[in-house]
């Protein structure tokens, strides 16, 4: 039997987002008060501005995490466990739905973006103020190689 090689691409800008835009399981990490890591898995994606965009509550450990160190990390995984993965690192900003209509807005483009069109957009605005919500949005600053599991090329 063949024997699967473990492979590690390196992309540009571009070529991460489309890896990214149909990947939704991701891992972020961020800093405790004490400098260790956070890990949360999350759903997320990508926004119109190729930042990635997670939504939660404010009140998280992830949220609280990312205000006061907003240097973050996500790691996309595909669907597969044995799929390709990536890591970016980037700045976080931490938007509220109750911050207004410009949060909302960035609620609204979360959700095309993800799950496409929803079939009323106020009731999806007042449920994301209800409900508390919160946007954490990545800015990617940098990435390691899009990667897949497997044995050393020498063992091919």
């Amino acid at each position: 039997m063949a024997r699967s090689i473990a492979t590690n691409t390196k992309v540009g800008r571009d070529d991460l987002l489309e890896f990214v835009r149909p990947r939704h399981r991701m891992i972020l990490i961020t800093r405790r008060a004490d400098g260790a890591p956070q890990a949360s898995p999350v759903t997320g994606g990508v926004d119109d501005a190729g930042r990635i965009v997670i939504s939660t509550y404010p009140e998280r450990a992830k949220t609280r995490n990312a205000r006061i160190r907003p240097e973050v990390s996500v790691m996309v995984l595909s669907d597969a466990w044995d799929g390709a993965w990536v890591q970016v690192d980037g700045r976080a900003e931490v938007l509220e739905a109750a911050d207004g209509a410009s949060a909302l807005d960035a609620f609204v483009e979360y959700f095309r973006n993800i799950s496409g069109e929803h079939p009323d957009w106020a009731e999806y605005r007042d449920a994301m103020v209800q409900q508390g919500k919160a946007l954490l949005r990545v800015t990617p600053d940098r990435w390691g190689p899009i990667a897949t599991g497997g044995f050393p090329a020498r063992l091919g």
